[in-house]
């Protein structure tokens, strides 16, 4: 799969020498807050080895990316198409942004419209989807800025910092989404 190049960042291949940088945020509290249970436990290095060489070696049904520095190819995070269904031409999108430093600086929303272009472009995806924890003001930005629209909200559904959040569910279409890609 080719590399995908934007103003900032680029998606590329994942690589055997991003496990240290996916360790570093794998069990930071600051970066897994926003992400799904499967960060409640702290996560082993063999854990996380088996996921990245399931990156690499491919999945018909998840496409992912590293989320680079265009310019040198340092590892910022990961995106990816976490489970496709390709009878209805649906995907629904996973990304963090793996340390605090590379938080707020657009990172994230370049890459979310990459990805969203490349799926729509390319793939021939029609649909996206994605949820977020309502907390989460930085990312429902994000996604409302790369044109997703609030599906639906399930109240109370996840129990994160002491108290329980509701998750929203958010959607692109392809016959809505405007090609702003970098």
């Amino acid at each position: 799969m080719p590399r995908i190049l934007g103003t900032q960042v680029m998606l590329r291949e994942y690589r055997q020498d991003d496990l240290p940088w996916m360790r570093q945020w794998a069990n930071d509290p600051e970066v897994v807050v926003h992400l799904s249970d499967i960060f409640l436990y702290p996560h082993t290095l063999e854990s996380t080895e088996a996921f990245l060489h399931m990156m690499i070696d491919g999945s018909p049904d998840c496409k992912g990316f590293v989320i680079a520095d265009r310019n040198d190819g340092a590892y910022i995070g990961q995106i990816s198409l976490d489970t496709i269904d390709w009878k209805n031409r649906v995907g629904r999108i996973g990304i963090v942004i793996g340390s605090a430093e590379h938080m707020g600086r657009g990172y994230g929303t370049e890459a979310m419209k990459l990805l969203i272009g490349f799926a729509f472009r390319e793939m021939n995806l029609n649909r996206l989807e994605l949820e977020v924890f309502d907390f989460n003001d930085r990312a429902i930005r994000c996604y409302a800025s790369c044109g997703f629209v609030q599906e639906g909200r399930l109240r109370e559904r996840q129990y994160k910092k002491g108290q329980y959040w509701d998750v929203l569910q958010m959607g692109l279409l392809k016959s809505e989404w405007k090609d702003d890609t970098p």
